[in-house]
Order: C-alpha cells, then structure tokens, then sequence
C-alpha cells in the first residue's frame, strides 16, 4: 500500500471523526488560556558581569575555540551559581534565601549573564545585582587568598635556598683549591644562586599583581513585563496537547467502533473479498466487471442475495446487460432458499452495519454449506436482483447497478423468478 493512500485512509478516520477531534482540540486551548490566567505572573531580570582573569593562568585554562580568555568561563558560571555565592547573596539583601540564579555565557565572550526570576520586579533586578556583586567579592578574595598561598611558598623556598647559599659559603674557606669537593661547592652555589634570583623576581611579581576580579558591565532594571506566563506557549501547548488527544481518542474510537464504513474496513474486519464497491462515483466498465465477476464465481445456477441490513431499499432499474449464463435469483423469501443456493452474494450498506453482523451471517450460511461468492459495498442504495420474466432466445445475466437491477434471462425450461421486493425510499421511482 503507498503512502498516499495510507494518508487518504488516516485523514478519513479523522474526518469521521471530526466532533470528537475539534472538541478535543478546543478543550485544549481552553485549559491552556485558563492555565495562563490561573498561572502568577513573573518577572526576570538580568545583571552583565565581564570576568577578568587574575593571577597567572592555570595550566588547565588553554585559550580554545569555547574560551578565547585565559579563564574557564564555563567553571566561572557554575561558581555563580554555588551556595557560596548564594549565601552572600542573601546576607547582602538580608534575606533567608533568595531566588535562584541562571548563570549565562554567550558563545565567544567573556561575559557572564546572571537573571533572576521573582514575582515582582524590583525584587528581581535588586536580587540579580546582589548575585553579581557577591560572585565578584567571592572570586576576588578567593584570587587574594590563592596569591597569598603562593607568596608564602615562594618565600619559604627562597628562604631555603639561601640558606643552601650561606652553607656552600661557609664550606668554601675549608676546602683546598683545585679538590674535587671545592668545584663541587661552586657549582651548587651557582645553581643555587640561579634559584634565588628566579624566587626573589616571582615573589615579586606575585606581591605587585593586581586582583581584578571582573566589573559590571549592565545593571539589571526593574522589567517593565512579566517574562511568564507566555500565551504562544501556554496556547500552543494547549493546542497541540488537544490536537493529539483528539486524534488519540479518534483512532481508539474508531477502532472500538465495528461499524464497516468503507470496503478496505469489510476486507479486514471480515476477510471476506469485495467484488465491488459502488459507494463511491461509478467508473465505466466497472458494472461489466461485477456482473461478470458474480457469473464467474457462482459455482451453480442459484444464488442468494442476502442485504445487510434487511432494509437496504434498491435504486432505479437500469439497462440490462446481456450474458451468455443461466442464473436464478434467491432472495430468502422462501424458506428452501438456503437449501437450494449453490452460493450467496452480500450486500453490504456501509455505516450501517457491523462487522459482528456480518460474521453472524457468515456462520448462518456456513452452517447449510452454502459458500459466499463476495461482497458488494453501498452507502445508501444497492442493486436489484430481477430475473427477466419473458423468455429469450439466448439466455442472459441482466446489469448489476448501483442505480438499476441484475436482470438475468432463463431458459425455457427454468421457471420465470417473481423480483425481489425491496422496501424503497419516499418519492423513489419504482
């Protein structure tokens, strides 16, 4: 089966099934508008912080295509949001727990965007520049106290390695020259000498390094509109949640639904083959193929047309349709029809019938042995199996029509049928 008729089959079932899916679709608007206005509104604003690299670089900040600093910007938004910096935050603004913040690093930038969302909106703008302030505080004495570290051990290794000086020196006067020892003392005190020049010039750049944590760069303002609820996302979302409920529900209720609408539903509810459909409009040449096609799998002379439902009313006659074949008509007026039928013909109202009824028919024909030839689909009228009455020269199967009647020519010696009486519609020709 292609895939356009796939897309035919799926948008039939939904325009069958349209209430149900309009009503779910506005269901779903409706709860989203009603969530919007049920939802408080909130207010976000946003603090701009440059960050700026202090001290020396760490080994594991390399300048890359993500950080273009000699600072990891990612680890600086994660410290933004630590409980450290939370709780400065708090102490500044004097409260117990302040709103959370979202920390942001645009791509290829050293900034850091800090927004806090509260109910109002000066509560917003004076928490996100608390945020800010203490992130700065907290990362300019963490950049003093690291410093501080690195004075005292440089210091302390200076210390040492002049002590080391003030050994050789002390040895040198008691070494003999030209031994061996003394040329080992002079060069340790020249590797040594090496070393404390290094630590005497970066104990000093370490003591004259200024700590510049960052700066502001945007104070966060009071926001003139709340930044939530959305109404193109509460709606949306209402919508579309609606608009698969609804096809959900309409795929589940059409399933559940045993009603046979079309003849691709009789073919796979029942498994019983379609030898037509004539619901939808008459192609040329397809009268000529059913009649033929009920001919050909006839395996006797009688067949039984039995409609579902029984008051299926037949349409306008039409022109016969002459075929070289006798056949006698049974419509199960009379008794010994099931009897007598070498096979039966259903006709099938679409929308009307289910396919539980069907299959009661299919067991009630099983039982007298009596096999079924196919189906015919209708929506409203069905065709009339009417014998011909006056004798011919050639025997004859009449047209099959949606609009007119099977009329069939018996031999001389096959006694003339009475027609099938089906009830009609008000103001149909007869």
């Amino acid at each position: 089966m292609s895939s356009g008729t796939d897309l035919d089959e799926h948008l039939a079932l939904l325009r069958r099934r349209w209430l149900l899916l309009v009503g779910c679709v506005v269901f779903g608007g409706t709860a989203g508008l009603a969530l919007l206005r049920l939802t408080p509104p909130a207010y976000t604003a946003t603090t701009q912080v440059l960050v700026m690299p202090v001290g020396t670089q760490e080994p594991g900040n390399q300048v890359t295509a993500r950080q273009r600093e000699p600072l990891n910007l990612d680890t600086e938004a994660q410290v933004a949001q630590s409980a450290v910096v939370a709780a400065r935050a708090a102490t500044a603004l004097g409260v117990g727990a302040p709103d959370p913040v979202e920390v942001a690093v645009p791509p290829n930038s050293s900034v850091l965007w800090m927004s806090v969302t509260a109910a109002q909106p000066d509560a917003a703008a004076a928490q996100s520049r608390a945020y800010a302030d203490a992130y700065l505080a907290n990362r300019r004495e963490s950049a003093l106290s690291a410093m501080a570290e690195q004075q005292q051990a440089v210091l302390a290794k200076l210390k040492q390695v002049n002590a080391g000086i003030d050994t050789v020196i002390k040895q040198l006067p008691t070494l003999p020259k030209g031994a061996p020892a003394r040329s080992i003392a002079l060069q340790r005190q020249s590797v040594l000498n090496r070393q404390a020049a290094s630590l005497a010039l970066k104990y000093d750049a370490l003591r004259t390094v200024a700590v510049t944590p960052g700066t502001v760069i945007s104070q966060a303002a009071p926001p003139a509109a709340p930044s939530s609820p959305s109404l193109p996302l509460y709606l949306g979302t209402g919508l579309m949640a609606g608009l698969l409920t609804g096809s959900a529900a309409a795929y589940a209720r059409d399933r559940l639904d045993r009603r046979l609408r079309t003849a691709a539903d009789v073919e796979r509810l029942t498994g019983l083959p379609v030898l037509s459909d004539l619901s939808s409009p008459r192609e040329h040449g397809v009268l000529h193929d059913l009649a033929c096609a009920v001919v050909a799998a006839c395996p006797g002379k009688r067949l039984l047309v039995r409609s579902l439902p029984a008051d299926l009313y037949a349409s306008s006659l039409a022109e016969p349709l002459a075929v070289s074949a006798p056949l006698s008509v049974l419509d199960g007026s009379d008794v010994r029809d099931l009897a007598r039928a070498d096979a039966a013909l259903l006709l099938v109202g679409l929308g009307r019938v289910t396919s539980a009824q069907v299959a009661a028919a299919v067991r009630q024909l099983g039982a007298h042995d009596v096999p079924i030839v196919g189906v015919v689909t209708a929506t409203d009228a069905v065709p009339s199996f009417v014998p011909l009455l006056e004798p011919r020269t050639h025997t004859s199967l009449g047209k099959l029509v949606a609009t007119g009647e099977l009329e069939v020519s018996v031999s001389a010696e096959t006694t003339p049928m009475q027609a099938l009486h089906h009830q009609r519609r008000p103001g149909q020709p007869t």
